[in-house]
């Protein structure tokens, strides 16, 4: 077994499996409100949801607002966690009710309907929909919601954004375009890239999805809000109101709070696409890639890989800039995950290692060549796969391959087919399809990754040699 399965059994196929963190004495104490003294247990069992804010898989790493800030409760308490991943809000709800888990570490809303079954805990979050506006715009910048009147907004078909735009439109008296999109066609995700392409003038999203979207795509206003605002929290069983107690008293401590303003940064704020960082320009008139060709051929001859792809790769990750660190924690000219370097053995001071990174990128490709070996037999097809992979991670890709295969699409062919299947991966109804067995992910930003890394090499291979 290589090492990137290896990787993917330990961090990426424990869906509903135990994620052990640092393991404290028994006993320990938590006090309640209430007037109960309760030991908190020695491991505890949280539910969550795939989603894009919440537990998500990148490249190997287990990810996620949610996921990051309960892994750090369970750490501070000495617990074990363990995670089981839901298929929707009514199921970890019913999880909840049933006893099989202590805690749901996803943002359930305060409502009427999940009151009686749901205790909340921790720091509520408020959220409203909002509309998504380009920033410039020959219109102008809607800043109150009857400017609507005379405009096209784009929802998505029976979505509640749907039904608060048709209930706008009626309060304002009508003169507002709603036009419903089919959730099989377009998501949420789509509609905002779309907004940011000028493909279509408006869309309407909740609050926190348009920040995180946000930070992919700078030139769009998420100011206006057109819906009430909506609380949500985590929550634990109605009887076990020591333990909300518990959560909510930590995440009021110091330590915490600096925790969570980290991870709000690192999710919601940090941006996830701006190229104005990078260094180094790319002319390949001058009959070279980069200062680390030298590397690149060295370490891509050993796996019998093109060095140029190989560079075209770095370009594309890094732009050849050793001390870039992405908003996830990738580092080095190949921007490698910390728990995937470490699997090669490499550490904190060896990770960004021009000569080590180089070498550990070239050994992942290689690991991914023998796993998809078998599925995608062309072996020039499969280097697409394999940048891919690279980008994602090999979970997503195999998903994508499942994917194909259910929707009638080629499972080895890339371009316009496992491509295909792979965006589908941020949909709702797909990712939380049994075929589907990795979950939520955003395949838009791998996608357009191997077309930048093939638009390049090819320029490459035109000017530079073998």
């Amino acid at each position: 077994m290589n090492s990137v399965l290896s990787n993917i059994k330990i961090s990426v196929l424990a869906t509903v499996a135990a994620v052990s963190l640092i393991s404290g004495c028994s006993g320990r104490d938590a006090n309640s409100a209430h007037g109960n003294i309760h030991a908190l247990p020695d491991t505890l069992r949280v539910g969550t949801l795939y989603s894009p804010t919440s537990y998500f898989i990148y490249r190997e790493e287990t990810m996620g607002y949610d996921y990051d800030l309960v892994k750090r409760l369970a750490q501070d308490k000495g617990m074990v966690l363990r995670l089981e991943v839901a298929s929707s809000l009514q199921r970890v709800v019913e999880m909840l009710d049933s006893g099989k888990i202590d805690l749901i570490a996803y943002e359930v809303p305060i409502t009427g309907e999940y009151r009686p079954k749901v205790v909340p805990c921790g720091i509520e979050s408020i959220t409203n929909q909002v509309l998504v506006q380009p920033k410039r715009s020959s219109e102008g910048l809607i800043s109150d919601v009857t400017q609507l009147v005379g405009r096209t907004v784009y929802v998505e078909k029976d979505s509640k954004y749907h039904h608060r735009m048709e209930n706008l439109n009626e309060e304002l008296g009508g003169g507002i375009e709603v036009i419903p999109i089919d959730r099989d066609t377009l998501i949420t995700e789509d509609l905002i890239a779309m907004v940011s392409r000028k493909e279509i003038p408006l869309t309407i999203v909740d609050s926190d999805i348009a920040r995180l979207n946000k930070t992919y795509f700078n030139d769009l206003d998420i100011t206006l809000q057109i819906s009430f605002a909506q609380r949500a929290a985590w929550g634990v069983a109605p009887g076990k109101e020591w333990l909300a107690d518990s959560i909510t008293e930590w995440m009021a401590e110091e330590q915490p709070r600096k925790t969570r303003d980290s991870l709000l940064k690192r999710y919601f704020e940090k941006s996830k696409s701006d190229g104005s960082r990078f260094r180094f320009t790319l002319d390949l008139s001058r009959g070279y890639i980069s200062p680390f060709d030298y590397l690149f051929k060295k370490y891509a001859g050993k796996i019998n890989w093109d060095w140029r792809l190989l560079a075209s790769q770095g370009y594309c990750e890094s732009h050849f800039d050793s001390t870039q660190v992405s908003w996830a924690g990738a580092r080095g000219i190949m921007q490698l995950m910390p728990s995937v370097a470490r699997s090669y053995g490499l550490d904190e001071n060896t990770i960004a290692h021009n000569e080590q990174n180089i070498e550990t990128a070239a050994k992942i490709v290689q690991s991914l060549n023998k796993v998809l070996a078998p599925k995608v037999p062309d072996p020039e097809e499969r280097k697409k796969f394999i940048v891919a992979a690279y980008n994602s991670g090999i979970a997503h890709i195999l998903d994508a391959i499942a994917i194909a295969k259910k929707y009638g699409l080629n499972p080895e062919v890339w371009e316009g087919q496992v491509e295909n299947a792979l965006l589908m991966k941020s949909n709702p109804d797909v990712y939380n399809d049994p075929v589907c067995k990795y979950g939520y992910f955003r395949g838009r930003q791998t996608c357009e990754y191997v077309r930048q890394v093939y638009e390049l090499y090819n320029d490459v291979r035109n000017q530079i040699p073998s």
